[in-house]
């Protein structure tokens, strides 16, 4: 339980609550700009029980998620995040209106983005790099203390779940294909420095893993993209504050 940590598992299947959709209409303000990304989801925050994500979240209004696993951008923009306050006047956009589906390749891909109402289930994650090999002088350099890898499976088991693939991941441990004993959200975070350091982004960004939260995790199901891992991560202050425009989006992929 010291290495567990609330999140909510969001899948087309199940009978939880509706908290949202995989894709649908992509509803914007006028005055916001067209997302450079596709449109992944959309989540209900005033549906969504964010205490069980351990996350705080805005109450209401809505959250979109965008993101391209195609992207391979060094500095953690492969995507974004954007909320959009309730009663917000918004106006729908053409799903297809970020550049990559000019390309036809690209356009097949995003054709094959999940779609259909979303349905919430509390669970527990844990940290998934570590492995029964995780040893002590491994463990001196990392955020998560040693525990065998069995627990995961035990989780599993509990949960009667064959995997995580094609399931959207609110809050939590982040988790990959394979890891290398190193969390995803340590990724999020060089990218960010890195971001940080060509100027690309403004305000602080905290080397410290405990400032950082995991937003969201996207376990794709895309056909040739089995293996890919969208994250979505936030500094804590920065998710406190609503600024959404500071999420950071890396992407895993094992080919």
């Amino acid at each position: 339980m010291a290495v567990a940590r609330p999140c909510l598992r969001l899948n087309l299947g199940g009978d939880g609550p509706v908290v949202g959709q995989f894709g649908g209409p992509l509803l914007l303000p006028a005055d916001a700009p067209d997302p450079s990304h596709p449109h992944v989801a959309s989540l209900d925050l005033a549906a969504l029980p964010a205490e069980a994500a351990g996350l705080p979240l805005p109450s209401d209004g809505h959250l979109l998620l965008f993101a391209f696993p195609e992207d391979d951008d060094c500095y953690g923009n492969v995507g974004s995040a954007v909320h959009v306050p309730a009663g917000t006047a918004v106006s729908e956009r053409d799903r297809y209106l970020s550049w990559w589906a000019d390309v036809d390749d690209y356009r097949d891909m995003i054709e094959q983005y999940p779609r259909g109402p979303l349905r919430a289930a509390a669970d527990l994650s844990l940290p998934h790099f570590c492995d029964d090999d995780f040893s002590v002088d491994m463990w001196n350099d990392s955020k998560w203390p040693p525990y065998s890898a069995a627990l995961v499976g035990l989780l599993r088991e509990a949960r009667d779940d064959a995997g995580d693939w094609g399931t959207l991941q609110i809050g939590g441990c982040a988790s990959e294909e394979v890891t290398d004993l190193r969390d995803p959200v340590e990724s999020v975070i060089s990218t960010a420095l890195r971001a940080k350091k060509a100027g690309k982004v403004d305000g602080e960004v905290s080397e410290h893993f405990a400032d950082w939260v995991l937003l969201a995790d996207w376990h794709t199901d895309i056909e040739g993209w089995e293996g890919a891992t969208v994250h979505w991560a936030v500094q804590r202050e920065d998710l406190i504050a609503r600024r959404f425009d500071r999420v950071f989006v890396t992407r895993y992929w094992n080919p």
